[in-house]
């Protein structure tokens, strides 16, 4: 399960979204959907939840909603923006 690092704010609204990554001096926009996606992770929901909402959502397959969360994660932790949770490998 990931969670985002402690040096990273962020703020959402209708056009996506604004993160701050404290730590690195970085400052990265989001579109409507990564928002939803970093917004949820904050509240502790794991991926496959993440997916189900997204896929909900937007009208697509649990199946493209799971892989396209899986890549943003990956994306995000690449940045370290995001972490898995200690003593866990990232699904």
């Amino acid at each position: 399960m990931y969670e985002v690092s402690t040096g990273v704010r962020s703020t959402r609204n209708e056009d996506g979204g604004i993160v701050l990554d404290i730590d690195h001096g970085q400052m990265f926009r989001l579109n409507p959907v990564g928002a939803l996606i970093l917004e949820l992770l904050g509240k502790g929901r794991p991926d496959t939840e993440i997916a189900t909402e997204i896929a909900h959502q937007y009208g697509i397959s649990e199946e493209t909603a799971v892989a396209d969360v899986r890549e943003f994660l990956t994306s995000l932790q690449e940045h370290k923006l995001v972490r898995t949770q200690q003593g866990e490998k990232a699904s």
